[in-house]
């Protein structure tokens, strides 16, 4: 690999390569191993951030009258959209709603509820 103009010095180099390769062999035969630990140990993947309380149906109820209203006040204007947002409070169903987003917190339920009256605002 070396020759006299690369290695001056005349000592026999050895390559990093071919003496790690036992090491890195080892190295790839455990992380399999290691990955299967953590798959198998049972960790939340959630992540409460600032302690946020989880909502109960009575307020989610209640904050969704209230986003509807917002709406509709909004589009006010639009005899179609108001018709659409009252459609739609007629057809929402608090115990799937909850059922869907079990760990609902008080920023989550605006972003959800952002997506799903989307509809309503096109």
């Amino acid at each position: 690999m070396f020759n006299s103009v690369n290695n001056p010095f005349g000592r026999m180099v050895q390559s990093s390569t071919s003496s790690d390769t036992n090491g890195r062999q080892q190295q790839h035969e455990q992380q399999p191993q290691q990955e299967r630990k953590l798959l198998e140990e049972e960790e939340k993947d959630e992540v409460r951030l600032g302690g946020m309380p989880l909502l109960t149906e009575d307020e989610v109820l209640s904050m969704v009258r209230t986003y509807i209203a917002n709406l509709k006040a909004e589009y006010e204007n639009n005899e179609k959209a108001l018709k659409k947002a009252d459609k739609w409070l007629e057809k929402f169903d608090v115990k799937k709603f909850m059922k869907r987003n079990p760990t609902l917190t008080c920023s989550d339920f605006y972003m959800i509820m952002y997506m799903e009256t989307d509809s309503i605002r096109s």
